[in-house]
């Protein structure tokens, strides 16, 4: 029980700093040009991590990165843009919102866990809790926007199951750092196609960037994924329910906005939808869900995470 306090815990850096990264996004960096905006996001991430773990990807970890760093880097940072740029705030996160659902079925074929009834219950519970807080009536809703934030609901948790099915014998940190360098690299040359010459950043605007590649980008994907090596799927992504929910508390915070009783109401059906999703160990049974974990770990040989697979 505490173990598994421990990895949610761990887990929940990752949507609590995602929920910041709207906030610097929107006020600091450059609106028109989105695939430097992405690229300056991951490839720093990417370098800074693979300088930390020192390691290279062999053998099949160089076409898995290539795939995992375009589903859950390259299209996935684009898909959110767009459909920030399409979509008022509260429609995009509401339709993100659903992505624990679609992690838990998208595991259910891929890793072998199937959907507890706490599960989908707490996905029930999350989702109609955003709702709550987000649903206000704004308009402008767009049909091209409501696709590619669905489009990125599932290209993104299709990613994070598979690197939870590729991940299991190799060490977080390095695996992370091959994605993100990866999806970077995709995004470079298709900026300069398409973008030009890259945006003059002003000095507010590199900070920006400092924040959002290293604390919102390399430490929470390292937490994300970390998370999905101990945890099942589907906690996870009820975990994922607080990146609205840090959305919504920093405009209280930073915007001066007040909490209405609606939104109350909706952030404790949030934080109840995460609570039902947490694992709870049974008798004789394994603290986390993956099939790959119930027998004795693997030996990695040299490295970070030879002998646990824990970040270090």
């Amino acid at each position: 029980m505490e173990a598994n306090t421990r990895w949610v815990a761990l887990t929940a850096v990752a949507p609590v700093a995602w929920g910041t990264n709207y906030f610097v996004t929107h006020a600091f960096l450059p609106a028109d040009h989105p695939l430097y905006g992405a690229a300056l996001r991951a490839l720093p991430a990417g370098l800074a991590l693979l300088a930390l773990c020192r390691r290279r990807p062999h053998g099949a970890w160089w076409w898995r990165s290539a795939v995992l760093g375009l589903l859950n880097v390259s299209v996935f940072f684009v898909l959110v843009y767009v459909a920030s740029q399409l979509l008022p705030t509260s429609v995009a996160s509401t339709v993100m919102a659903v992505s624990p659902l679609t992690m838990m079925l998208i595991a259910w074929p891929l890793v072998s866990e199937r959907p507890r009834a706490t599960h989908l219950a707490g996905a029930g519970t999350g989702l109609a809790g955003v709702c709550l807080m987000l649903l206000t009536g704004a308009d402008g809703v767009s049909g091209p926007g409501v696709l590619a934030s669905a489009a990125a609901v599932l290209v993104s948790s299709f990613g994070h199951v598979l690197t939870k099915r590729w991940s299991a014998d190799i060490d977080v940190v390095a695996s992370t750092a091959w994605q993100l360098t990866a999806g970077g690299l995709f995004l470079l040359p298709a900026a300069a196609a398409v973008e030009g010459p890259p945006p003059a950043l002003s000095g507010s605007a590199l900070l920006a960037f400092g924040y959002v590649s290293l604390i919102a980008t390399a430490l929470a994907f390292a937490a994300w994924f970390t998370g999905l090596r101990h945890l099942p799927a589907a906690t996870v992504g009820l975990v994922g329910l607080l990146n609205p929910v840090t959305g919504v508390l920093l405009g209280t915070v930073v915007a001066a906005e007040v909490l209405t009783v609606q939104q109350l109401c909706g952030l404790v059906l949030v934080l109840a939808g995460v609570a039902l999703g947490r694992p709870v160990r049974t008798r004789g049974a394994p603290a986390t869900g993956p099939r790959h974990q119930t027998g004795p770990r693997p030996r990695i040989g040299r490295g970070p995470g030879n002998a646990s697979g824990e970040v270090r």
